[in-house]
């Protein structure tokens, strides 16, 4: 009788030891669950992220220039870029500490090899650039080289929406305002649909990356997709400020502030220069 008691006994403890495991894991699981789901809601609710009152500060802001920026933002292609500071705070001047390394970035060699092919399709533009501009055809390919692949990548983003972007996020803010009005200011004056356009994630346009406040001051032509239009604009905008600094390569760093991306500009116009030298 004994045996028999201890024996039930026995059952009845594993019953509950084995359901107090189950339950252990239960609760573990549904915890566990939970804070997935919550990460997940908490990473949707971040993609999807624009402040309201900052964009209907700057409707409100826009409306007092006259310019119509909401039904802009009304547009179905009208998109936030989640978290665009990241793109300027990680870009390859930010996180290169070498030349060396930020030429291997920017794949030097390749552009070495063929920035001669581009100067030989452009000859007459880059000539009547060096005439008008007293800028040196292979510092003008080189910078095309350097920003657009000699025209191959003009960028995938779209100006406006990088703009509001940066103004949204409350990421250089002020400067965002300022582009988002000189760009608003050209499409309107040029009658350009601006969802069209595309550009970098700082919102620079066409082979010669233009920022829209350089687009509406140092442009020369209509058509910021014309290759010639491209030359003369980087040539225009580096005499501009060859004036204002003195040197051509006080010039370049303006174009892009980065001491790295004045040594590579630079750089590669030297190495131009060498093969043109040698061919002649």
């Amino acid at each position: 009788m004994i045996q028999i008691i201890y024996n039930l006994q026995s059952k009845f403890m594993k019953t509950i030891y084995r359901s107090i495991l189950l339950l252990t894991f239960t609760v573990i699981f549904l915890l566990m669950h939970s804070a997935s789901v919550e990460a997940r809601t908490s990473s949707d609710e971040k993609s999807n992220f624009s402040d309201p009152d900052r964009l209907n500060l700057l409707i409100e802001y826009f409306d007092s220039k006259n310019l119509d920026l909401k039904t802009l933002l009304d547009d179905p292609r009208f998109e936030i870029y989640d978290e665009i500071g990241d793109r300027f705070r990680n870009s390859a001047e930010r996180r290169t500490p070498t030349l060396e390394e930020y030429k291997r970035i920017l794949g030097f060699e390749d552009k070495k090899r063929r920035i001669i092919g581009f100067m030989d399709n452009n000859s007459e533009a880059l000539q009547k650039a060096e005439e008008v501009y007293g800028i040196p055809g292979t510092v003008i390919a080189a910078i095309i080289g350097i920003e657009s692949d000699f025209g191959q990548n003009i960028g995938r983003f779209n100006p406006l929406n990088a703009y509001v972007s940066m103004y949204s996020e409350d990421y250089r803010s002020d400067f965002a305002r300022a582009q988002l009005e000189e760009l608003l200011i050209f499409t309107e004056r040029k009658g350009i649909d601006v969802f069209e356009l595309k550009s970098s994630y700082a919102g620079a346009m066409s082979f010669a990356q233009f920022i829209p406040y350089s687009v509406n001051r140092w442009w020369v032509g209509d058509d910021i997709f014309d290759m010639d239009n491209n030359i003369y604009s980087i040539a225009n905008y580096l005499r501009h400020f060859k004036e204002v600094t003195g040197t051509l390569e006080g010039a370049v760093f303006r174009y892009n502030p980065s001491s790295l991306y004045r040594d590579a500009v630079l750089a590669l116009a030297a190495e131009a220069e060498k093969m043109v030298s040698v061919s002649q």
